[in-house]
Formats: structure tokens, C-alpha cells, sequence
């Protein structure tokens, strides 16, 4: 039920981090303050689909 997803940022659309979720309890989605090293600040990343 865990779900492997990417946290892109909204500035520069560059996907930064990888994680995963529990899909179950966690239906929204993800958005958590990250560090841009593209930007050089802190952005709110929000999740994004990994591409296979």
C-alpha cells in the first residue's frame, strides 16, 4: 500500500527528493518545505509522480 512518489519544486519543476507514502491513510497530497538547491531557498515541494 506504500506508494514511491517524487517531491518536485514549484519554482524551477525540478524533482529534488524522493519518498514514499501509505496510500491508505494518506489520500492528499504531499507538500513539505524543502531546500531548493537549484533555487538556493526553501520552497514547498509537492508530490509528483515518479516516472518508470
Amino acid at each position: 500500500m506504500r506508494d514511491l512518489l517524487a517531491l518536485a519544486c514549484p519554482e524551477c519543476k525540478r524533482r529534488n527528493y524522493t519518498t514514499d507514502k501509505n496510500k491508505r491513510t494518506t489520500t492528499d497530497k504531499l507538500e513539505l518545505s524543502k531546500y531548493c538547491r537549484f533555487c538556493r531557498k526553501h520552497t514547498l515541494h509537492k508530490e509528483t509522480k515518479i516516472g518508470k
